[in-house]
């Protein structure tokens, strides 16, 4: 096995070789043509100068013709040289371009990824509980994790936040769907007048309503224990007004599908479920990702409404909850291992489905 390794990249080598030899010849080919044709027009302007000296008295017509057409030749032999320094240029300057946007990428790239990974490194440093001055741990090790699970009520709130990821994801698809498809495809007295309002009631920010969604829900018994389920009507009862995209995706979808299918005799529901779902993929699982990823992140609205109860708390909440002047030194390298294990499912997610996710983007970014 190793030896047939070590034959393909002497192979690969080779080819490589052969491939950047093959291309320099090219180009030197190609210089020793542009070189051949530039002295051949020069040759030719020079012997209709001679032409020209000499039949200058006799006849002196022909002359100043021939002397017209040695320009002519000596303008196209500065033009074919000209064109080589020119694409020589071209690549030069692409060269530099490129090299600064990778520069700007990869610097970019490193003070992106640089938290992050400071966050996992202080999760492994087995040798305190506190945030230090130095990056790498002196000892490394899993204690954090284990009194993560151990000592503390992380698990009930990761399984809080995961079943709201999950009910929201698929509540907030329906809803969101299903309102696009209504503004895409049907017209009815008010409907632009609707997609106004909504569009308008969007802009006003969400905390706004806290306080009232807060006295509501205290008095229906959706607060502390209760506030998962609490937080899943937030996330979803206003979420069908987020159809900017989905409405966008469907807009590019032909018409004469639904009114085929409608001749066949299906009915909007048959249509919408048999023949536009299939047909919206990418747009589905770019609802579903929104839907899920946002309790992930959420504090504000989730804090508010568990009022630090742990048997209601979600991950953002209990984490924040570590970080007050009294915890902070305790807990400091756990909210660290708690923030890596947090991202972990939304990552795996969001990895898997990126394909749909841009695709879903990109094909919902039209004017409908």
């Amino acid at each position: 096995m190793a030896n047939n390794m070590k034959s393909l990249k002497k192979q690969l080598k080779e080819q490589e070789k052969l491939a950047n030899k093959e291309k320099a010849q090219a180009l030197k080919e190609s210089k020793e043509k542009r070189a051949n044709e530039i002295a051949l027009l020069l040759n030719e302007a020079r012997e209709l100068r001679k032409e020209a000296k000499i039949l200058k008295k006799a006849d002196k017509a022909l002359a100043d013709d021939k002397l017209s057409r040695a320009k002519e030749l000596e303008e196209n032999a500065r033009n074919i040289k000209n064109s080589g320094k020119k694409s020589l240029g071209i690549k030069t300057s692409r060269r530099i371009g490129n090299f600064v946007i990778y520069t700007l990428l990869i610097a970019m790239t490193v003070i992106w990824l640089a938290p992050f990974v400071g966050i996992v490194l202080e999760s492994f440093k087995a040798e305190t509980t506190m945030q230090t001055p130095y990056l790498f741990p002196k000892e490394w090790g899993l204690k954090h994790y284990i009194r993560l699970f151990t000592e503390t009520d992380f698990m009930k709130w990761f399984i809080n936040t995961a079943i709201m990821g999950v009910a929201t994801a698929v509540l907030q698809t329906v809803f969101v769907l299903a309102m696009s498809y209504v503004l895409s495809r049907m017209r009815f007295k008010g409907r632009k007048a609707l997609m106004n309002f909504m569009l308008i009631l969007g802009m006003f920010p969400g905390f706004l309503t806290m306080i009232l969604i807060y006295k509501v829900f205290s008095d229906a018994g959706l607060t502390m224990n209760m506030a998962p389920l609490g937080l899943i009507i937030v996330y979803c009862a206003s979420s069908a007004m987020g159809y900017y995209v989905s409405k966008g995706f469907f807009d590019t979808i032909p018409k004469s599908l639904d009114e085929a299918a409608r001749v066949d005799g299906a009915t909007r529901f048959q249509v919408f479920y048999k023949v536009i779902m299939p047909l919206s993929k990418p747009i589905v699982i770019y609802t579903v990702l929104m839907g899920f990823m946002a309790p992930w992140g959420d504090f504000m609205m989730a804090s508010y409404l568990i009022h630090e109860n742990s048997q209601g708390m979600n991950v953002a909440g209990g984490r924040c909850e570590w970080l007050s002047r009294t915890n902070l030194h305790s807990y400091y390298t756990m909210f660290c291992a708690a923030g890596v294990i947090v991202a972990i499912p939304v990552v795996i997610v969001f990895l898997a489905l990126q394909k749909y996710y841009v695709e879903g983007v990109t094909g919902g970014a039209v004017k409908g």
